[in-house]
């Protein structure tokens, strides 16, 4: 394949020119002006176009196995390469949680299968209960490719002291749903505002900046690699702010969702329960710390925790619904749009986020267009505007408050392993 007279962004590499890129064998090739095309199967000419390391997303729900009326392994894989995802790494609130090698392997296993690089998480305790902790030696064995409760948060102080020790020992990333429950009334809204005029206490911020505080500190005491899921207060950014000026061995990470750094807690008088989300939507001001945060380097990722649920479960009134909303297909414009275009960060910055730096998180092979790296690859039109709609998703739901939305960034095609895995022209 070559990819011609192509605008090549790669972070890594700081570059930011227009030249070709020639792929053989699932590996880039070849990067410069007027390569030859005798040898090429096919010939993609991208004059109006960008080429950037494929996203990779260190937060996503696949609901497979047990809850494959939502999603499953392959529409998950599907819309992750609609949203220019070439690599994914899995969370482990499965039905069963994935707390054990058997089911593990089996996800593995059938994730081999798609067309996109599908990482699967292990559970930090046994069925993510927050008692025991699991064979974390044996999963990581096996192929896990970090730890989690996500969706839970693990209040054992203790316990969470010795799962740091040993992802420590074994050089591994320990993810953090940071949620005490006892601030948690009502998931899924902020305490404040709007849930007052909805009649419900919600959830309040003390909630995640009391346990980011707790596991930060316990973070530096153990030498753990951690990673602070989907932040949404601004007290939390301050505090990781806080501990990473401390941290000298790049131990702490931070994702910032595009829900987050998108919407607020209006969005949910808007669009109900397709809003609901944990932690919860919080205040303008939250929102533009968070972007700060995404600016200066204090939320080191961008993360979609994409959580399909089916519209019958959404429809069941607000405080039924579960929380969550799909997020795949919708990031990296939304990434554009919302940080881009208004002069937060550059597009280079964004697929730094987006790609290079999960990747390196992970220590995955990816985030880079250096030859001689796997053909994983995103090619996108930064300025084309599209409308968000339903019926154009590729994941098995649509829960989604973006629908209808207007956005600046349109991924063309997706190439995974040298294979043209989304077509969108």
């Amino acid at each position: 394949m070559l990819i011609r007279n192509i605008r090549i962004i790669d972070p890594t590499k700081e570059i930011d020119k227009t030249a070709d890129i020639r792929i053989e064998d699932g590996h880039i090739s070849g990067i410069g002006s007027a390569l030859r095309e005798d040898r090429a199967d096919e010939v993609i000419e991208a004059s109006d176009l960008v080429a950037a390391p494929g996203l990779v997303d260190v937060h996503t729900h696949f609901r497979d196995p047990g809850q494959t009326a939502k999603e499953t392994l392959h529409t998950g894989a599907l819309a992750a390469a609609a949203g220019g995802y070439t690599a994914v790494v899995c969370m482990a609130n499965t039905m069963p949680a994935v707390d054990s090698m058997e089911i593990l392997s089996d996800i593995l296993d059938r994730a081999k299968r798609e067309k996109i690089h599908i990482y699967q998480t292990a559970a930090v305790t046994a069925g993510r209960k927050g008692c025991e902790l699991v064979d974390m030696p044996q999963l990581k064995r096996a192929g896990a490719a970090g730890f989690t409760d996500d969706g839970s948060p693990i209040m054992d102080e203790a316990l969470v002291r010795q799962a740091m020790t040993n992802v420590s020992e074994l050089d591994m990333v320990l993810s953090f749903h940071e949620e005490d429950p006892a601030f948690v009334w009502q998931a899924g809204v902020n305490a404040g505002r709007v849930a007052d005029f909805m009649g419900l206490k919600g959830a309040d911020r003390k909630a995640e900046y009391t346990m980011v505080k707790r596991d930060l500190r316990m973070a530096l005491e153990t030498g753990a690699k951690v990673d602070i899921q989907h932040v949404s207060a601004r007290e939390s950014v301050e505090i990781i702010r806080e501990y990473k000026a401390k941290d000298k061995d790049g131990l702490i990470h931070a994702e910032a969702t595009p829900h987050h750094f998108s919407l607020t807690e209006d969005a949910v008088i808007e669009h109900g329960s397709y809003a609901k989300v944990n932690p919860p939507l919080r205040t303008e001001e939250d929102r533009q710390a968070i972007i700060k945060g995404i600016a200066d380097g204090t939320l080191d990722l961008i993360a979609t925790d994409h959580a399909p649920h089916t519209a019958e479960e959404k429809s069941q009134g607000f405080t039924s619904a579960p929380s969550g909303m799909v997020g795949l297909e919708t990031a990296f414009a939304l990434g554009i749009t919302n940080l881009v275009k208004p002069g937060f960060i550059s597009l280079s910055r964004l697929i730094e986020l987006m790609s290079v730096n999960p990747a390196r998180l992970y220590g995955l092979n990816a985030g880079s267009l250096e030859i001689g790296k796997p053909a994983d690859i995103v090619l996108f039109d930064p300025d084309e505007k599209w409308t968000v709609t339903a019926g154009d998703l590729h994941s098995k739901s649509n829960n989604s408050p973006f629908i209808g939305m207007t956005l600046s960034g349109r991924v063309r095609y997706t190439i995974s392993d040298g294979e043209i895995v989304y077509n969108g022209m």
